[in-house]
């Protein structure tokens, strides 16, 4: 079987104005970024037309390190919708370089339901990412110049800033550093550090903005830390918002490219799921669904993490109303959640399948929860069984849920023709399923014990001294109605990674708190989870190459 990128390379690619036309975007609107990519202007946002719309959110059970494949199934869908004569559009996340460098590799599909130029799209793509990282670096620097001052220095006391730099790289090396040294001239020595750009709260902001005016003010009001006379101090203080602004005017619009079967793809911003809010841009999605039938768009890692911040963060702040929910399965997840072995996944193992399906079934719970009755795409692998996919099927039917078996990694949108009948069968029963996990006027303790309760499974939740002190905090600025987004590992439905299946009994632990005001939520850590991840053993890196004439190898 090819590989991914081979596959991408012998596509051929069609203009983007071609795609373009698709959409029904006049070609003097669009902003070229080549041949093949283009920038759509804001305008295109119409709130009449999102209201006859149809969204369809793609999330998944927990999944094994490499991935279940929500990319994969979101292309595939959104292709084989428009196979069967509906007029859809995919919208996407940016990848980071962290994981297309590291151990998950790119996030622009497999096999025949990707997203194209490829290798532009995990790479540096249009330079959004690289935007945020010089927004956010650049109120890093403001922030040390202000402490550096002797006239106009806001009496910041270093000890309680939380902003740190970020940039867009696995390196742990930089998790906790010491900055300023050198002498009087070089600044004002203490302890800082980065995080990596998709877990940076410009990231976040920009995602969740309506337009640029809302991304100014929004940028304004990120909270820095106390003066020494315990006054906060927000960007907006250091002037720094309109800067920031000034560097993302570009990053802001929404990127628009294709599938490997020339469906239209938007492709915009990259927060994480399991530090953020894990979902493309407000403006990307409202972007999709004004100027299509359908949009099929995706939440990171799995239900308790990326599609509870797509509906209780994302969704109460843009006003979204989802139509239909799939759960994206793999045979090879479950038996893992059953006890077996990483390497012997692709080993028949009904024994350890029927233990897994106690994960898939919380994860259509917690959709439940939302109001949706899910529908479950099974993945298929090479490596399945048809004992194995028999048995999981029977399972989701008794489940009282619909079920499709998803070939759109081998044979692209016609692999998924059945997921896409079964997605629009659902979306004419749920016109308006959603409701929200919590009311955001809920005190923190309120929605952060729902949140783990309902979407973990957890029985209590325990909070350090630092953490609940950081809560009556941010209470005391006025800030008690923010949402939340708990930061937890993706491994788990747990705050612990070692714990697969559907753990019961446990205790999440709360052990801070930090707050995102410009992003408009507030983030407890629960666990050890970190904002800036390492390299593995063998990084992805060590793999691709390029050759004399600029073609890239091992990218995947």
């Amino acid at each position: 079987m090819k590989q991914d990128i081979e596959i991408a390379q012998e596509a051929k690619i069609k203009p983007i104005a071609k795609i373009a036309d698709k959409l029904g975007i006049p070609h003097d609107e669009l902003e070229m970024y080549g041949k093949y990519k283009a920038k759509i202007p804001l305008h295109f946002i119409d709130d009449e037309k999102i209201k006859n719309a149809k969204l369809v959110l793609v999330t998944a059970i927990t999944p094994t390190p490499a991935g279940e494949g929500k990319t994969t199934t979101s292309i595939g869908l959104a292709q084989a919708l428009n196979r069967i004569g509906k007029k859809a559009t995919v919208v996407l996340r940016e990848p980071s370089l962290g994981p297309v460098f590291g151990v998950k590799g790119g996030a622009a599909g497999g096999g025949y339901s990707q997203v194209i130029p490829m290798e532009d799209i995990n790479l540096h793509f249009t330079g959004d990412i690289s935007a945020v990282e010089k927004a956010h670096n650049l109120l890093s620097a403001l922030i040390d110049n202000n402490i550096q001052l002797k006239d106009g220095n806001l009496g910041l006391d270093p000890r309680t800033i939380g902003w740190k730099r970020v940039m867009d790289m696995n390196e742990r090396s930089l998790r906790d550093i010491v900055i300023g040294l050198g002498g009087t001239t070089e600044g004002v020595p203490r302890q800082s550090g980065f995080d990596i750009t998709a877990a940076s709260e410009v990231m976040a902001t920009l995602c969740i903005a309506k337009n640029l005016d809302d991304l100014k003010q929004r940028l304004g009001n990120i909270f820095i830390g106390y003066t020494y006379s315990d006054k906060p101090v927000f960007a907006r203080d250091l002037k720094a918002q309109g800067a920031m602004t000034a560097l993302l005017k570009d990053a802001i619009k929404p990127n628009l490219v294709q599938t490997l079967e020339g469906t239209p793809a938007i492709i915009h911003g990259g927060p994480f799921a399991n530090i953020a809010q894990g979902t493309n841009s407000i403006i990307a999605t409202k972007t999709g669904l004004s100027l299509s039938e359908f949009v099929v768009t995706e939440a990171g890692f799995a239900s308790e993490l990326g599609a509870e911040k797509f509906f209780d963060i994302k969704s109460q702040f843009g006003n979204l109303k989802t139509n239909a929910v799939v759960i994206v399965a793999t045979v090879r997840a479950l038996k893992y959640h059953g006890g077996a072995k990483l390497s012997s996944l692709e080993n028949e193992d009904i024994s350890s399948l029927q233990k897994g399906f106690e994960n898939l079934d919380k994860h259509i719970e917690n959709m439940k929860f939302f109001g949706f009755n899910p529908i479950v795409a099974i993945n298929r692998f090479d490596s399945d069984t048809d004992a194995e996919l028999d048995l999981l099927v029977r399972h989701c039917k008794s489940q009282n849920v619909k079920v499709s078996i998803n070939e759109a990694w081998a044979k692209g949108g016609e692999g998924a023709i059945d997921l896409a009948n079964k997605v629009t069968e659902s979306v004419l029963d749920c016109s308006d399923c959603y409701k929200p996990l919590y009311d955001l006027s809920w005190s923190f303790e309120e929605k952060i014990e729902t949140i783990c309760k309902k979407m973990y499974g957890a029985d209590h939740v325990e909070y350090t001294v630092k953490a609940k002190t950081q809560l009556e905090k941010i209470e005391k600025l006025g800030l008690g109605n923010l949402a939340v987004c708990i930061a937890k590992t993706q491994k788990s439905l747990s705050d612990d990674q070692t714990r697969r299946g559907r753990p019961k009994g446990f205790t999440i632990k709360i052990r801070e708190v930090e707050l995102s005001s410009g992003a408009g939520f507030i983030v407890p850590i629960a666990g050890t989870i970190m904002r800036m991840p390492g390299l593995p053993v063998n990084p992805s890196a060590e793999k691709i190459d390029i050759d004399s004439n600029g073609k890239i190898t091992g990218l995947f």
